[in-house]
C-alpha cells in the first residue's frame, strides 16, 4: 500500500482533464468492438467453447479522491452476444482506475448474475501490458458471489492481462479459476478478445466545463472517428 502520510483528510489536487492523466489506461478510452472473442466455460461433460462479439464502452470520469489518494478512471460497460444473435451472452459494468502515486491499475467488475470483484496490479504510466488479480477471501482485492455461484461455481481467483497493440487495438485475456463440486481439479474459465476502436472518448464533465475554446470542437473531435 502506498503511504500518503499522517493526514488522511486533506484532498489531493487533481487535474480536471482525466484523458490526459490515465496512464496506461489512456489507450483504452473510447468505444470498441471485437468480433473474434473466444470463451472456454464449464459444461456438464467438460469444456464448452463459444465465439462472441463484444461492444466495449469506456468513458472518462471526473478525478476521484479519497483524501490524499487520487484516482483517474474510465467508467465501462461491455455487452457481449454470440454472432448473429440478439440475446445477451455476457454483460458487465464497472470502472478501470489509475492511481499515479501507487503506479497501480484497479478494476471493479459487476455482472448481473450476482457477482462482483475488485482486482488490481502494478503498472507504469507508459505500460503497454499489465495484469490485475483478485482472490476469494481477500479483504482488499477480493471476489464476492451469490450463494448459488459460491457453491456451484466458486471463483477462487481472477486474472486479466491487457496488451495495447501497435496497430491501435488492445487485447485482453481473463481467467477465472472455478471450484466445481465433483471435480478433482479447478476449472479455468478463459475469455479473450482483441478490440478495435469505433468511436473516440468524450471528455469528462469537469474537463468539458474547464474548456473555454469552443472553436476547437474538442468534444466532437474526440467523440467520433474520421
Amino acid at each position: 500500500m502506498t503511504f500518503y502520510g499522517p493526514d488522511i483528510y486533506t484532498e489531493a489536487v487533481a487535474d480536471p482533464d482525466t484523458l490526459a492523466n490515465l496512464g496506461p489506461l489512456a489507450a483504452l478510452a473510447g468505444r470498441w468492438e471485437g468480433t473474434k472473442g473466444r470463451d472456454e466455460h464449464p459444461v456438464a461433460d467438460g469444456t464448452g467453447r463459444d465465439v462472441f462479439v463484444e461492444h466495449y464502452d469506456l468513458q472518462p470520469i471526473d478525478p476521484q479522491t479519497n483524501g490524499p489518494q487520487l484516482l483517474y478512471g474510465l467508467r465501462y460497460h461491455t455487452h457481449i452476444v454470440r454472432p448473429g444473435e440478439v440475446e445477451t451472452f455476457h454483460d458487465q459494468v464497472g470502472y478501470w482506475l489509475w492511481e499515479p502515486a501507487a503506479s497501480a491499475v484497479t478494476l471493479t467488475l459487476g455482472i448481473p448474475r450476482g457477482q462482483v470483484l475488485l482486482a488490481s496490479g502494478p503498472a507504469q504510466a507508459d505500460a503497454t501490458d499489465f495484469e490485475l488479480t483478485a482472490e476469494v477471501g481477500s479483504e482488499v482485492h477480493g471476489i464476492l458471489s451469490n450463494p448459488f455461484l459460491d457453491h456451484a461455481f466458486r471463483t477462487l481467483s481472477y486474472r486479466i492481462h491487457v496488451t495495447v497493440n501497435g496497430d491501435g487495438t488492445w487485447s485482453y485475456e481473463e481467467e477465472g479459476v472455478l471450484q466445481i463440486p465433483g471435480q478433482d481439479e479447478p476449472f479455468r474459465h478463459v475469455d479473450r478478445n482483441t478490440l478495435t476502436q469505433v468511436a473516440l472518448p468524450v471528455p469528462n464533465p469537469l474537463a468539458r466545463g474547464a474548456s473555454t475554446d469552443d472553436s476547437l470542437g474538442i468534444g466532437g473531435r474526440r467523440g467520433e472517428l474520421a
